[in-house]
């Protein structure tokens, strides 16, 4: 509860100070900061304790604990007022220790002490009314009197002030009576308590006094099982106990008849003042009851000369003086003497004195009293209170009235009011509110049939989309231009103000005088609707409940028009952006905001944005909100159950209508925050569904599906409300529940739901109504299954597939809300309790369950947004587009491909060293130990593969446990990215194993060619040897020495066979055969001569299609596919050819997948038949065949055995002539070992890991925000072919996309490579890794396991080479047969000789370097490597290439295997080379916009029949094509098309499209912005 620590200190001064008795301190005041310290409460005065933060939520919440403290007390008794449970007044006594005294009959027992247990309920009542602001006064009255409580009319004096007439606290009471006049027609009085003209009846007492007037009031007014204790009297407490400060408290009831005789104690509503303590004590009320009383009755026993004199004063007004007097048993003559001589005093009539004799018992002098009560109203007629007659008697007895501190606002709202005069609402409206006349109407027709596109005639759909987008902008124009009315001014003027308590009162005479207005004019029509309703005439049904919606007039109209004036705006002035931040300040002070104008359908979204956005930064952009939202029947008592829930002022009965839907929010007090995990609730009260009235209108329905889909869609709990006893409109309310809830479902939305079933009472109620949930559960599942039909969502079964529904935990039983016959009847108490439970559950359960991120206000309208977009659509399901659910999405496949790239890098690294431990086992093992080697590695890599697939798995199931970044938006794509994982796990093990094969292929290849190097080396070494004998009996030069070398050498290498060539045709053809291995067409296949296939361009024939369906096959488009198709696969060929790799069969396996995929994906739209397959993969294989042979042949060229002994020829040379002139060339053979052996294992280990390196770096760059998913690449590269504005490469990119791609990417890296020597860099650092292993493998080679060097000798050479190589076995592949050609006849010492290697690797390092530097061809590099960067940055983006049936817009799904494609923007299906039949013209409408509408289309898999666009899920359910977030998200495209019309009617040798001629208004920049906002890019 609030505080102000401040205040306290100042508060315990004073009453300390107060304690010691000085001049000028009244007893009253003294006996006031008293009690209001024992309270607690002396922060709170005066009038300090606001209803706004009684309405906090706070931990007081779920605590259902009585009181432990007198300080406790009154927040336990306001807590439980505000949910309207009569039994708060039952808190004022704390419980009693009777153990503490055993003598029972001790003096001690009963001692003043006893009130420090204890309040007196009427102190509490007159402290809480002294502490409360006016506002809480009115809220504390208007609950009190639900209760049936009395309530204070004259409040007593403080602090040396005049006592209050309390008529502001009384205002906002509401009541509804029938006077007995109105029975037979079953007529009602609606009407402000305080503003109707009822007589009033005043009771008043005596000091002597023995008989109880408020028991005896109590008596009067009860009857039956209505008995209540109105009034409070002593008896009602376990002890009585003094008051203190309540005494001079007048309280007023008023007994308002039902118009039923046998129940009703009144023909007609009466008033009952009762006066707390004597006369004498409080004369200024005393004479102020008597003079506007009609009658005033004195309790009495005996008169005394000083209450004499008191009766003397109004002795004027002796007609309305009653005395009861109580004769008791043991009265003294005297004390009858005194009653008789003011009986002639007075004057009095003898009717005027009822006499209780000591025969008559209470109930009997009850009736006797009511009788004379009944006598003096059957006189009376013109004798009746009114509110300017209490206010003028308070002001001439010098009584303050607390309406005074409020006249200048009251008089602002009359001015306003006045203005209406005799004049229509309608006619007032369309004056002073202008802006939400039909215009606003018309609006929010204009959206539905933008969202839906029925009626575009003989228009084309884009023409008509345009027009009704022109008519928007005229309306909205025209909206704009209205001047702001002087009331409107006035009003906004008022609300201006930096005086809160102003402007509130403001708005509440505002409100208080427009309901009196409405509730006047509204009262016939009303009554008319109600008549009209039983004729079932829709028709005039309609009419009726468009004039009640004309005739009304309400606050939120001119707070509605308030709104549209900045919706509006074109201009923002200060004046008008500063509306905004004066709803927000009124929303954060409680105040509903209008969310859903209900009465033109329509969300002024614009105003509702700035407005919560607002709200948002004032309180510090910390606003996670939880929204709880109730649907019901009209009339169930769902606002009543907010109201009562959580203490607010939704409208529950009134003469206007409320439509639409207001939003209240309330603070959780910041201790609380952190338990509930949310800074506000926001409750939003709708109107009722289906009601009756309205139910016949064939648009009703459509209405209430939409409302609940909203609203539902908005909460985080929704409450649905039915009653019982009426169980066709419950079945109704539960089918349209169903609809939303299992749309919710689909979208990413759960609320929790939970059912509240009114009017359920007895303690059995609980047992009862299981078989009764049992039934509801039954017709929940029948409901669904009917909806998931209706919504073609066929997977949801049971109401438990939509939601998470547990029978016991989400029904609530509640009682009726009355306790007897209305108007007389207070609250049920068990209606309280019972909401109060279910409110301390939720509570209790948001708490605990924290499976989500709140949303904060950004965020909530964002999604509202969408919402209210998508339920003015046919289908809510398939056309919600939402940007909270693209972000959540598009954050997954960015984490997505990170683990995507993860896997694949540690992947790449154990292929790695897997590659160099193959290529460097013994080469003199035999195959079958390589084999088994490979077989082994195949299930290590299975087994690395598990490993990694599980840890994705488990980063995936950690991801959708997060509570941040909405993942509950997207909980339906888990399965998608988990079946995403499980291929790409098969795709990296099909890839890996292949790559295993290959290695041992090169492994294989590398044998036979050194072995012929082998045979030719040891020939050559001999050969030498030879010539090195014979020239050594000569003395012969340099050149001589050559010339004898190169004879030498020529007759040596003059044999040396090749590597024998595979028939690489064969091959091909052979894996073209198993292609075709089911299909019994090898026949057509065995007299193939692959050489010559494929040489000429391929052309489609009549044969490749079946004759019956020629008709509906277009041969133009199926040649354009096949052209596409090879060109595709012409380029997969180039990149394969490219490499330094042999052919593998995988390669022509891969090839031939491609086609089949590519054929799959489009059989449908073409239909062509197997002899066109034949023909077509016969025609890529023969071209396949000669690039396959190339590459086979450019491999064993590179393993050629006589190029390889070319490469020993100059270390032969050399090695004889220091020979011959017996010198040791140490250095040169060092540089030798290091040329030969080291710098081509180096250079492969480069290429080998530099591939990752690359990707890294475009992934780490300030580019890699293009690669961070599909969605943002796709914006990134139709940014760039925007700005560069080359209808050429739009051509490419449409018309060839998956090439487009490749070569973007291939661009992009040599762009990244060549920026700031990023290439070299890279080759650098792996170089000095490498170059760091072989410095500190040579370290470990030269010494011994002791640590002793090696000796220094020849021998010593041959082992350190040897240790370098398997100290490096795993890092790099040294060739053997390079180690002995470099060891041959070897002079030098080991120590030298490493030295020297070390000298040589540091020239090494400097020479590649250099190279690196030099080296510009980046292509050339990429080419090498084993790892391609540009297909792996394709497969990351690329996605399933799948293109739209309609305007081949590629699918940008995330993960491998999703179920559903999508796109974020379509094109106009013209630029998919589309054209209209008949004209040839390019068709212009976009798939987005046809789907909307009642257009169809026919193509071949519809076998040329129409069909609806809007059911395109019958022939492509994998297709998920929403209608475009706004009109301007497919800018971009209709752009591209407007441009480059004629450049493509050219390109597709069609007619230009008939362009639109608002897109002709479209500007690049336009397009730019309309491309950012389809993809979601601040």
């Amino acid at each position: 509860m609030p505080s102000d620590p401040s205040f306290t200190r100042r508060v315990r001064i004073s009453v300390q100070f107060v304690l010691v008795p000085y001049k000028g301190i009244t007893d009253s005041l003294i006996g006031l900061f008293k009690t209001l310290s024992r309270l607690g409460l002396e922060n709170f005065y005066p009038n300090k304790l606001t209803l706004r933060s009684l309405l906090e939520i706070n931990k007081e919440d779920i605590n259902t604990n009585l009181a432990s403290s007198l300080k406790e007390i009154p927040w336990y008794f306001l807590r439980n007022l505000l949910q309207i449970n009569a039994e708060c007044r039952s808190c004022v006594q704390l419980p009693a220790n009777d153990e503490e005294n055993d003598d029972l009959f001790s003096p001690d027992l009963c001692t003043t002490e006893e009130s420090d247990n204890g309040i007196n309920a009427l102190d509490l009542i007159v402290a809480l009314f002294f502490c409360a602001d006016s506002f809480l006064q009115q809220e504390i009255a208007l609950r009190m009197s639900m209760c049936q409580f009395s309530l204070p009319l004259l409040l007593p004096q403080s602090n040396n002030s005049q006592c209050s007439l309390m008529l502001w606290a009384l205002r906002g009471i509401v009541k509804e009576w029938r006077p007995h006049s109105l029975s037979e027609s079953k007529g009602f009085i609606e009407d402000t308590i305080v503003e109707a003209n009822i007589p009033l009846y005043s009771f008043v007492r005596l000091k002597n006094s023995s008989l109880s007037k408020s028991q005896m009031l109590n008596l009067v007014l009860s009857r039956g099982q209505q008995s209540h204790n109105i009034f409070m009297h002593k008896d009602m407490e376990d002890r009585a106990l003094k008051k203190e400060i309540a005494n001079g408290l007048v309280e007023v009831f008023w007994y308002l008849p039902c118009g039923r005789e046998n129940l009703d104690i009144f023909p007609e509503p009466v008033a009952f003042a009762n006066l707390r303590g004597d006369i004498c004590e409080s004369p200024a009320q005393f004479s102020f009851l008597v003079q506007v009383s009609t009658a005033t009755f004195v309790f009495l026993d005996k008169v005394e000369d000083k209450e004499q004199e008191s009766l003397n004063s109004v002795k004027i007004l002796r007609r309305k003086i009653f005395l009861v007097v109580n004769h008791k048993e043991h009265s003294d003559r005297e004390d009858m003497m005194s009653v008789k001589t003011t009986f002639e005093k007075l004057d009095l009539p003898k009717t005027n004195v009822i006499r209780k004799d000591k025969t008559n018992n209470t109930t009997f002098f009850s009736k006797k009293l009511c009788a004379a009560i009944k006598t003096s109203l059957e006189v009376t007629t013109t004798n009746k209170i009114t509110t300017n007659l209490m206010h003028e008697k308070a002001t001439e007895l010098g009584l303050s009235v607390d309406e005074s501190k409020s006249e200048e606002q009251k008089k602002a709202a009359e001015e306003i009011i006045e203005a209406i005069g005799e004049q229509s609402i309608l006619n007032y409206k369309k004056l002073h509110l202008p802006l939400q006349g039909e215009n606003w109407k018309r609006l929010s027709k204009l959206e539905i049939k933008l969202c839906r596109l029925n009626d575009y005639g003989d228009l084309g759909i884009e023409d008509y989309k345009s027009q009704l987008q022109e008519e928007k902008t005229r309306i909205k124009e025209e909206q704009s231009r209205h001047d702001i009315s002087k009331d409107m001014k006035g009003f906004i003027d008022n609300l201006c103000t930096s005086d809160k308590e102003k402007r509130d009162f403001f708005l509440k005479w505002m409100k208080l005088k427009l309901d009196t207005h409405s509730r006047k004019n509204l009262f016939h029509l009303r009554n008319q609707f109600k008549e009209q309703s039983k004729t079932k005439d829709a028709e005039l049904i309609k009419k009726l409940d468009q004039a009640l919606l004309e005739s009304s007039l309400g606050i939120e109209h001119y707070m509605r028009e308030m709104g549209l004036i900045y919706e509006f705006s074109q201009k923002t002035t200060e004046e008008i952006s500063f509306l905004p931040r004066l709803a927000a300040e009124m929303v954060l002070d409680g105040h509903p905001l209008e969310l859903l104008d209900g009465d033109a359908s329509n969300i002024p979204e614009k105003w509702v944005s700035a407005v919560l956005n607002e709200v948002h930064n004032k309180v510090g952009k910390r606003s996670r909100l939880l929204v709880l939202t109730v649907l019901g029947v009209q009339s169930s008592g769902k606002s009543t159950l907010l109201n009562t829930m959580f203490g607010v002022q939704f409208p529950v009965s009134s003469g206007r209508c409320t439509r639409g839907a207001y939003m209240i929010f309330l603070k959780v007090n910041e201790d609380y925050r952190r338990e509930l995990n949310y800074d506000f609730i926001v409750l939003i009260d709708t109107e009722g569904l289906k009601s009756a009235e309205l139910a016949q209108l064939e648009e009703s329905y459509e209405h209430d599906n939409q409302l609940a889909t909203f609203v539902i869609g908005l909460s985080d709990i929704a409450i649905i409300n039915t009653a019982m006893e009426n169980v066709n409109e419950m079945k109704d309310i539960l089918q349209i529940a169903v609809h939303a809830f299992l749309r919710m479902t689909h979208i990413g939305k759960k609320p929790a739901c939970h059912f509240v079933h009114q009017n359920v009472a007895g303690v059995s109620a609980h047992s009862k109504c299981i078989a009764e949930r049992k039934r509801l559960l039954d017709q929940l599942n029948e409901m669904t299954q009917i909806a998931s039909e209706m919504e073609k969502q066929p997977t949801a079964k049971l109401f438990t597939d939509v939601l998470n529904y547990d029978m016991e935990k989400n029904n609530w039983n509640i009682p009726g809300l009355w306790h007897g016959t209305p108007p007389m009847a207070p609250v049920n108490t068990g209606y309280s309790e019972a909401v109060a439970d279910f409110k301390k559950h939720l509570l209790e359960t948001i708490k605990s369950n924290r499976n989500s991120e709140p949303t904060q206000i950004p965020e909530f309208l964002e999604w509202m947004t969408s919402l209210w977009r998508t339920v003015k659509y046919e289908n809510f399901i398939f056309n919600f587009r939402n940007t909270l659910v693209a972000h959540a999405y598009d954050n997954l496949c960015k984490t997505f491909n990170q683990w995507d790239w993860e896997f694949r890098k540690e992947i790449h690294s154990w292929q790695h060293t897997t590659d160099v431990e193959i290529l460097n086992a013994d080469m003199d093992s035999q195959l079958e130990v390589w084999n088994k080697l490979v077989s082994d590695k195949k299930e290590e890599l299975s087994g690395e593969i598990k490993k990694e697939e599980m840890k994705m798995n488990e980063k995936l199931k950690e991801y959708f446990k997060r509570k941040d970044q909405r993942i509950n938006l997207i909980e339906k794509y888990k399965v998608d990215f988990l079946n995403s994982i499980k291929s790409l796990a098969n795709e990296i093990q099909q890839l890996g194993r292949t790559k295993l094969d290959c290695v041992l292929e090169l492994k294989l290849s590398k044998k036979k060619a050194e072995e012929i190097q082998r045979k030719y080396r040891v020939l050559i070494e001999e050969a030498v040897m030879r010539l090195l004998h014979d020239c050594k009996m000569s003395n012969l030069s340099d050149d001589q020495l050559t010339k004898e070398f190169e004879k030498m050498w020529s007759a040596s290498t003059a044999n040396v066979s090749g590597l024998e060539e595979r028939d690489i045709v064969g091959c091909v053809l052979k894996q073209l055969k198993k292609n075709f291995s089911n299909r019994n067409v090898n026949q057509e296949l065995l007299n193939t001569d692959l050489k010559k296939v494929g040489q000429s361009s391929f052309r489609v024939i009549d044969e490749h299609v079946d004759k019956f369906k020629a008709k509906f096959v277009d041969m133009e488009k199926l040649q354009i596919f096949t052209d596409a198709a090879i060109e595709s696969c012409s380029q997969y060929l180039s990149e394969k050819a490219e490499t330094t790799e042999d052919y593998h069969d995988s390669l022509t396996k891969d090839l031939l997948e491609k086609v089949d995929k590519n054929l799959e994906q489009n059989y449908k739209k073409y239909e062509a038949n197997t002899k066109y397959e034949i023909d077509l993969k016969l025609h890529i294989c023969g071209i396949a065949s000669r690039e396959f042979l190339k590459m086979h042949r450019r491999f064993l060229s590179n393993l050629n055995p006589h190029g390889q002994l070319e490469k020993y020829k100059p270390g032969y040379l050399s090695d004889f002539i220091d020979l011959y002139k017996e010198r040791d060339d140490c250095q040169r053979k060092a540089n030798d070992y290091i040329q030969l052996c080291i710098k081509p294992a180096v250079e492969d280990f480069i290429n080998r890991s530099l591939g990752v390196d690359i990707v890294d770096e475009i992934l780490t760059s300030h580019h890699s925000a293009e690669y961070s998913s599909r969605s943002f690449f796709q914006y990134s590269i139709q940014k760039e072919l925007l700005l560069k504005d080359d209808f050429d490469t739009f051509v490419k990119y449409i018309n060839r996309y998956e090439n487009y791609v490749k070569n973007w990417i291939f661009q992009h890296i040599q762009q990244e490579m060549t920026e700031e020597n990023t290439l070299y860099k890279l080759k650098n650092n792996k170089l000095q890794v490498i170059v760091k292993k072989i410095t500190t493998a040579i370290d470990v080679a030269s010494k011994e396991p002791d640590g002793v060097s090696l000796p220094n000798n020849n021998e010593s050479i041959a082992k350190l080479v040897s240790r370098i190589r398997e100290n490096l076995i795993k890092d790099i592949s040294i060739s053997v047969e390079d180690e002995k050609r470099f060891l041959f006849q070897i002079q030098s010492t080991c120590h030298p000789f490493i030295n020297s290697v070390n000298m040589a690797l540091e020239n090494l390092a400097t020479q590649l370097q250099e190279q690196f530097l030099k080296s510009e061809d980046i292509k050339e590099t990429v080419m090498k490597l084993t790892v391609k960067p540009q297909e792996e940055l394709f497969r990351r983006v690329f996605g399933c290439g799948i293109q739209c049936p309609f305007c081949k817009t590629p699918c940008e799904s995330g993960g491998k295997d999703h179920t559903l494609h999508s796109a974020a923007i379509h094109r106009p299906q013209g630029l998919g080379k589309y054209q209209f039949n008949g004209t040839n013209k390019l068709v212009q409408s976009l798939c987005t916009t046809e789907v909307q509408s009642d257009a169809k289309f026919r193509n071949a898999d519809t076998k040329g029949e129409f069909h609806p666009y809007k059911d395109y899920k019958t022939y492509y359910p994998e297709w998920q094509i929403p209608p475009d977030a706004t009109i301007e998200a497919s800018d971009y495209w209709k752009y591209i098309l407007m441009k480059y019309n004629d450049e493509f009617a050219e390109e597709y040798e069609a007619k230009p499209a008939d362009i639109p001629e608002v897109w002709k208004k479209i500007s690049q920049e336009d397009a730019l912005k309309g491309l950012k906002d389809a993809f979601n890019v601040k």
